[in-house]
């Protein structure tokens, strides 16, 4: 089934009427939005509009002032164990003194996986990010792009339901950038995972998304979603080129120059 034809109804993510102070200051304001299940959800919107917080209110790490966060059918109090979070700061993300196989083993020995069943879980998640051939190498051996794959094999080490990914790529250059924008389409489709997707890149969010999720600052709230009816799946050339990619980017440019005048 083609992940943007889901049941609408079928969420497994909702904010209701959710409102976040932090020191006094209003962070975020009556939102309502539903993540179905199998859905790539992208939120752009400008600086200090919310979209780290919306992701950490879905992880668990900070609770709503009002209204409530649910996750398949539960209030969020905690973290999930199967809901995985992908950060940006790679470099931070990974023990340096672990290998790649020791950064990956890392989430299974946290999970309970027992020892024997650890190896080829391993080699078969190093092989789908693409890093079979670099699993004895230290993160300070593997280059930016190779660092964040390790990251992502690692939460998918998690058997997550929900990948949650803070701009994982805006410190990566532009062709690694496409690679893994590819590779997490793939992992996505290959799954049964749900995606929220933060990001600057208009463009990015266009590529990868079901929908985007546009936010006001100040304090931030929904302003518009964006169905994004391109076919899968996606191509960095073709789908690009298609007219209403172009379309899609022209409204979100203007909408994000509108929000910052």
């Amino acid at each position: 089934m083609d992940r943007s034809t889901s049941n609408a109804d079928d969420a497994l993510i909702a904010f209701r009427n959710v409102s976040l102070s932090l020191g006094g200051r209003p962070i975020l304001e009556n939102i309502n939005l539903k993540v179905r299940r199998r859905e790539f959800i992208c939120v752009v919107g400008p600086s200090g509009c919310g979209k780290t917080t919306l992701l950490r209110l879905i992880a668990g790490l900070v609770h709503p002032d009002a209204g409530e966060v649910i996750y398949d059918g539960q209030v969020v109090g905690e973290p999930a164990s199967d809901v995985a979070l992908i950060f940006q700061d790679y470099s931070k993300a990974l023990l340096p003194w672990r290998t790649a196989s020791g950064n990956v083993s890392l989430a299974l020995e946290a999970s309970g996986t027992p020892k024997p069943e650890r190896a080829q879980r391993i080699r078969a998640l190093l092989d789908k990010v693409g890093l079979a051939h670099h699993a004895d190498k230290y993160p300070a051996q593997l280059s930016g792009g190779m660092q964040q794959r390790l990251q992502i094999a690692r939460c998918l080490a998690q058997g997550p339901s929900v990948l949650l990914m803070d701009e994982p790529f805006g410190a990566l250059d532009a062709m690694t950038r496409q690679v893994l924008q590819d590779e997490v389409l793939r992992i996505a489709e290959s799954g049964h995972t749900s995606v929220f997707f933060v990001t600057h890149d208009l463009e990015e969010a266009i590529y990868l998304g079901d929908r985007v999720v546009a936010l006001r600052p100040n304090p931030g709230r929904v302003a518009e979603i964006f169905d994004v009816r391109l076919p899968r799946p996606r191509d960095q050339l073709s789908t690009r080129e298609d007219p209403e990619f172009m379309r899609l980017r022209r409204v979100l440019f203007d909408f994000i120059q509108e929000t910052e005048s």
